[in-house]
């Protein structure tokens, strides 16, 4: 019977999240609350760790009452140098003791900019007292309990994944890969849609996936190159590592001549199958096969629309022996 059938190719691949981050303190203290339970969706910005914050608000403090001290020694030399460039303009004071102003109003300036910088360091460590989402998506478990101490070098606190969209990664024969790009180029077929994925137990995904990269290098030691495929994940189903089952599908989907895989046979001479010819008897037909698909074989020869072909049994039936056939479906 007619069906449409595209051509696929099947790939192992592995899904990749698409985007993925280790949280870790970039200050040190103890851990005073942690903001998720492991294993949920958070959003961004959510705060998922606070980090003691009574050091680096003291030392904000601090920094902020050097730099206003510094700030009042400034205005106090900015006053000094006026007043000598006011006496040396009337011929009323010394030229070395303006130098002597200007020179001391240069440091009071360069006091305040160090003292700036200060404090913008101990404002920037104070932020860091806090470990919010840089993006929303899933965390797993925390590393760290309440009351633990961090510190930049303690490693990951938890990890953070972003599984909608998520990718899978395949590699693919260049001979493959050639053909593809050949048929996308003539309107054949498409990257769009061109993916689809079987997951461990077999389910076949729901949603099709979009081809967005390609490798610009060729594995030399399997003559393959990576590709990756985007797809939607709305309810997590697809999980970051997973090993799947990739159908990368390679032209458009067009009417042609297939039978079930299983009632082509072989023998020396080539592919061949029972039909059931006048008076319910089975012949043997010649038939060449152009290629093989979700479990059909197309047929390019030997066979026409509306032929029966026997699929069942077919290791028991013989060229010239009745068959009791039923009709064909569909």
């Amino acid at each position: 019977m007619t069906r449409d059938l595209a051509e696929t190719s099947d790939f192992n691949g592995r899904l990749d999240a698409n985007r993925r981050v280790a949280l870790v303190a970039r200050v040190s203290g103890v851990i005073e609350e942690i903001g998720f339970a492991p294993g949920v969706e958070v959003t961004q910005g959510q705060t998922l760790f606070v980090i003691e914050r009574d050091l680096y608000e003291a030392a904000a403090r601090e920094a902020e009452g050097a730099l206003r001290a510094a700030q009042a020694q400034r205005d106090l030399a900015q006053i000094e140098r006026d007043r000598q460039g006011e006496l040396v303009a009337r011929e009323a004071g010394a030229q070395a003791r303006l130098d002597q102003a200007e020179a001391a109003l240069a440091t009071a300036e360069a006091d305040v900019l160090r003292l700036e910088a200060s404090l913008d360091r101990a404002r920037t460590n104070l932020s860091y007292t806090e470990i919010k989402a840089p993006f929303a998506g899933r965390i797993g478990d925390s590393a760290v309990d309440e009351g633990g101490l961090v510190g930049p070098d303690a490693g990951a606190l938890a990890t953070l994944v972003q599984l909608d969209p998520i990718h899978a990664e395949f590699a693919v024969p260049t001979a493959v890969l050639r053909d593809f790009l050949e048929r996308v180029e003539r309107g054949e077929a498409s990257k769009e849609a061109a993916v689809s994925l079987t997951l461990a137990n077999g389910t076949v995904y729901d949603a099709p996936g979009d081809i967005d990269f390609v490798d610009s290098r060729v594995n030399s030691g399997t003559d393959s190159v990576t590709l990756r495929a985007r797809f939607a994940n709305p309810d997590g189903r697809l999980l970051d590592g997973e090993l799947v089952r990739v159908t990368l599908t390679s032209d458009t989907a067009e009417g042609e001549l297939a039978i079930p895989a299983q009632a082509v046979q072989r023998d020396i001479q080539g592919a061949f199958v029972l039909v059931v010819g006048e008076g319910d008897v089975a012949e043997q037909r010649r038939v060449t096969v152009r290629r093989n698909a979700q479990g059909f074989a197309v047929i390019a020869e030997g066979l026409s629309e509306g032929e029966r072909v026997i699929t069942e049994g077919v290791n028991k039936v013989r060229p010239g022996s009745a068959v009791d056939a039923a009709a064909p479906e569909g």
